[in-house]
């Protein structure tokens, strides 16, 4: 393994957002129409939402998880994301990638959702 793929300790398992983006909130209230079927609780209150890159051309990258590897809609949630997100005025374009590191734990989830499934 060579220096530049190594990870360097100190450097956080999920890359930050671009919160100060203008768009970010706009993506960010898009996530939160997309929802597990199985679970009444949308996917960035979930937790399931790493990372929201927006660059200067407004092109959009995001880092999302699922629950578990055998969601039965792991290959459909990566296009509702994308679909929420590609109509948002300004978005040039989206890209979503499923990720499994770190993987999603419980403790992702916000206030609002662990209240909402009763864990709180």
């Amino acid at each position: 393994m060579t220096d530049s793929t190594q990870s360097l300790e100190g450097t956080p398992l999920i890359a930050p957002s671009s919160t100060d983006h203008p768009l970010y909130e706009q993506i960010t209230e898009a996530c939160r129409t997309v929802y597990d079927p199985e679970i009444p609780v949308n996917i960035y209150e979930l937790g399931l939402i790493y990372t929201i890159d927006i660059n200067a051309e407004n092109e959009v990258n995001i880092k999302m998880s699922l629950t578990a590897p055998g969601c039965p809609v792991a290959g459909e949630m990566p296009g509702w994301v994308a679909d929420a997100v590609e109509p948002l005025p300004g978005v040039k374009t989206v890209d979503v990638e499923l990720v499994w590191e770190p993987p999603w734990g419980m403790d992702m989830m916000s206030d609002e959702a662990r209240l909402e499934l009763g864990f709180m």
